[in-house]
C-alpha cells in the first residue's frame, strides 16, 4: 500500500477513487468500470507527472525521508553478491546503524559501507533511525582499513538524518571519531565512490562520503542540517522549513552545480518508493561507471584526485 507525502493528497484521492471502483467491479460481475478506471488512472498520472516535474527543496526533503525508499540493506540484496557482513568497531560495541562488510560488486571483490533506517517500526528502533553513534564510524574506519589493505574498491551507500547526538555517543567521543571517518576517507589509496540515496545529513554522512566520485538521486538531499534545525537556529521556529530548504541548498541540482557532487542518478516520475527495483538498477549503473571512471588511475593519483577535489570545493560557487 503506497504511503502518500503532504503534497500528494490530490493524487491520493484521484487514485483512491479508482481503487473503489474496481473494488466494486470485483463484487458486482455485470458492473464493468474499465473505462471510468482508466480514466482515472490516465488523470492521476497526469496529477503525479505534473507535482515531480519541479519539486521544491522541501518537496525533495518529504520524498528523500520517505519510508518506502530503498534502504541500504535494499541496495546490498540488490546489487551485490557473496555479501558478508563485518560487526563490531572491536573497542565498545556493533553499531546497527552501520553495516557492511565483503561483497562483490559485477563480480569484483568490493567492501560495501552504509548507514541502514530500517524497514518497520522494530527495524527503525534497532537501526536507531539511521543515525549513527560513535562505534558505527569506528567499524566504517575498520572495513576501510581492510578494503585498504587488500586493495578492494569502497563503495559507500548515505542515508542518514546526522550523527546521533545522545549523551552517550557524545561521551564515548562522537566527533572524534567523525573526524577519524573522515580521515581515513581521504588516506586509503583505492578507489572509494558514494551515493546519496536518501538523506545526507550533516558530518555523518560526510563522514562516508569523502570520496573520489559523489553521486546523489535525483530526489535525495545532502546538507551541513536538516531543514528544521536551520529554521530552529536562524528564526527560532521549526516551522519556518520551507525557507531554510531553500536557503541551504540542498538538492542534488544545486549541489551538483555547486561541484560538491559529480553526478545525479534520475529517479522515475514519482520518486524511488514508487520504482524500487528500477532506481536500484540505475544506481548500480552509476557505480559501475564511477568506478571505470576510476579503473586507470594507481594509488597515489587516487589519493591526491580526492584530496583536490575536497580542497577545490566552493570555486564553481565562486566563480558563478
Amino acid at each position: 500500500m503506497i504511503q502518500y507525502l503532504e503534497f500528494e493528497k490530490p493524487l491520493a484521492e484521484i487514485e483512491g477513487k479508482a481503487e473503489e471502483l474496481r473494488a466494486m467491479a470485483r463484487e458486482t460481475e455485470e458492473m464493468d468500470v474499465t473505462e471510468e478506471a482508466a480514466g482515472l488512472d490516465a488523470k492521476a498520472a497526469e496529477l503525479l507527472r505534473t507535482l515531480y516535474a519541479d519539486l521544491t527543496p522541501w518537496r525533495k526533503c518529504l520524498v528523500a525521508r520517505h519510508p518506502d525508499r530503498p534502504h541500504c540493506r535494499d541496495y546490498i540484496e540488490s546489487l551485490f553478491t557473496e555479501y558478508t557482513p563485518l560487526a563490531g568497531d572491536r573497542n565498545f560495541a556493533d553499531d546497527h546503524a552501520v553495516m557492511g562488510g565483503l561483497a562483490r560488486f559485477d563480480d569484483r571483490p568490493v567492501v560495501v559501507i552504509g548507514h541502514e533506517k530500517g524497514n518497520d517500526t522494530k527495524s527503525r528502533i534497532e537501526r536507531n533511525f539511521g543515525m549513527a553513534r560513535p562505534e558505527g564510524y569506528r567499524k566504517a574506519i575498520r572495513l576501510m582499513d581492510l578494503a585498504h589493505r587488500f586493495d578492494l574498491p569502497v563503495i559507500t551507500l548515505v542515508d542518514t538524518p546526522g550523527a546521533y547526538p545522545g549523551k552517550g555517543a557524545e561521551e564515548r567521543g562522537q566527533s572524534e571519531a567523525i573526524a577519524r571517518s573522515t580521515e581515513k576517507c581521504l588516506q586509503i589509496s583505492v578507489p572509494l565512490v558514494s551515493v546519496i540515496i536518501g538523506e545526507g545529513g550533516s558530518g555523518g554522512a560526510v563522514a562516508f562520503a569523502t570520496a573520489n566520485r559523489v553521486a546523489m538521486l535525483e530526489h535525495s538531499v545532502y546538507s551541513v542540517i536538516s531543514p528544521e534545525g536551520c529554521a530552529s537556529i536562524l528564526w527560532k521556529d521549526a516551522e519556518k522549513m520551507r525557507e531554510a530548504a531553500e536557503a541551504l541548498r540542498l538538492t542534488a541540482q544545486d549541489l551538483q552545480q555547486l561541484g560538491v557532487i559529480d553526478r545525479i542518478i534520475p529517479e522515475e516520475i514519482g520518486g524511488a518508493h514508487r520504482h524500487r527495483a528500477a532506481t536500484m538498477a540505475t544506481v548500480g549503473e552509476a557505480i559501475t561507471a564511477m568506478l571505470k571512471d576510476l579503473s586507470g588511475k594507481d594509488a597515489p593519483a587516487l589519493v591526491d584526485d580526492r584530496r583536490r577535489k575536497f580542497l577545490n570545493l566552493g570555486e564553481k560557487g565562486l566563480a558563478a
